[in-house]
């Protein structure tokens, strides 16, 4: 880890899985190290980035091509790469990002059935190889996770999908974090919360105290 630069978390999940509490979690755990910590989102981080957001997440009656949803998702990130995650770092202030990469893998990958490598190539030409510090998977049954948001209100484009499609997301996810050990960390998300947070804080130390 470079200690003039702050570390870039992301969290990673599908549906219901407790990524909002998680990332308070992490947030309170970093300050407490003494580091300042900017919190933010994809898609979204930054005004332009929000829009697309919004493109994205809208029911609509039109169909939206998988190529089209992951052209946006990653127009976005690009954005916020660009604008808002790489000079909070440069300034040393570690940033937590609630999904990153690894979810268009999972969700337009997994879930959309695009080519790996045809998301690998986007990753490339738009990253060039920039990517988290750490990666925090929160894991959980695809059942339990839609109960879970079906708990939360109106559901946005993703959430009115098919199991099938979640469970293809997840298979992703842990697929990405087979292929990634040294940056992934699969965190059981299925316990109370006092044991997921027991997972994290243990996840944060190892690094922290590398």
């Amino acid at each position: 880890m470079n200690k003039s630069k702050g570390m870039f978390i992301s969290l990673e999940g599908s549906e219901g899985v407790g990524k909002t509490t998680s990332l308070k979690f992490v947030q309170n755990y970093i300050e407490s190290l003494g580091h300042k910590v900017l919190l933010t989102r994809e898609p979204g981080g930054t005004p332009m980035a929000e829009e697309l957001r919004n493109i994205l997440l809208s029911e609509r009656e039109e169909k939206v091509e998988a190529d089209t949803e992951l052209l946006l998702m990653f127009a976005a990130r690009c954005q916020h790469v660009n604008q808002v995650i790489k000079p909070a770092l440069e300034q040393g202030t570690s940033v937590i990002c609630d999904r990153f990469v690894d979810a268009s893998y999972a969700y337009q990958g997994g879930g959309r059935g695009l080519d790996f490598s045809r998301i690998q190539q986007l990753e490339e030409w738009c990253l060039d190889g920039f990517k988290p510090d750490l990666t925090l998977l929160l894991d959980m049954s695809v059942e339990e996770g839609i109960a879970r948001t079906k708990k939360r209100g109106k559901a946005d484009r993703f959430e009115t999908e098919k199991m099938a499609f979640y469970e293809k997301i997840r298979a992703a996810y842990l697929l990405r974090a087979e292929q990634n050990p040294q940056r992934m960390a699969v965190i059981d998300a299925a316990p109370d919360i006092s044991q997921v947070q027991t997972s994290l804080k243990s996840v944060l130390e190892q690094t922290y105290n590398q």
